[in-house]
């Protein structure tokens, strides 16, 4: 049997790296290049910012040390002191958090009435990366309308461009605006959108 407050615990130290990742990124990404030192007080105010506990600050190192490891970031030295800087890659991730947030906080006052639709076949050589990817579209509010075709009402052709370069799957996915599904109402009852 399942003990399910070790469930929920992983699940919640997951989200909390999660978030302490995305908050370092944009501490070095706002400041450019960032002493080490600097890191974590800007990182726990970014941190407070979006309601996480400050708690997370002696994880900062750990956290550093797999974004360098990822090619995320790059330390350099300049009169005996440490930075921080973001690499190609790391812009690449701070582009595609950014992107998640504004799409995830700020729904837009009117729909379109169009929906976009996003197809993939990724082959099953490649299934951690069709895993996240379906991971990171059920973080932004996707729908899910068959295996491999998600449906979202509102404007994110950024957000799966970036998803598409971050992954490297750019001729395995399709985006498309669409003026109208069949039998719709049951797409349209999730999104809370108005009926015609």
């Amino acid at each position: 049997m399942v003990d399910m407050g070790k469930v929920e615990m992983g699940s919640r130290k997951k989200r909390r790296t999660r978030n302490l990742r995305n908050a370092l990124l944009m501490a070095v990404g706002v400041a450019g290049i960032i002493a080490v030192a600097a890191i974590a007080p800007n990182a726990v105010r970014l941190l407070k910012m979006t309601g996480i506990n400050a708690r997370l600050r002696y994880r900062t190192k750990t956290v550093l040390g797999r974004l360098k490891q990822k090619g995320e970031i790059e330390f350099v030295e300049h009169d005996g002191k440490k930075y921080v800087r973001l690499t190609e890659r790391g812009e690449q991730s701070l582009a595609l958090t950014s992107q998640k947030l504004t799409l995830t906080d700020t729904k837009p006052k009117r729909w379109d009435k169009r929906y976009r639709l996003v197809m993939f076949d990724i082959p099953e050589t490649r299934k951690k990366v069709r895993e996240y990817l379906r991971f990171q579209m059920r973080e932004i509010g996707f729908l899910r309308i068959q295996d491999s075709a998600w449906v979202y009402p509102y404007d994110c052709e950024e957000f799966v461009a970036l998803l598409k370069a971050d992954l490297h799957i750019g001729k395995d996915v399709l985006y498309a605006v669409v003026e109208e599904i069949e039998n719709d109402a049951w797409i349209r009852k999730h999104f809370d959108l108005p009926a015609d």
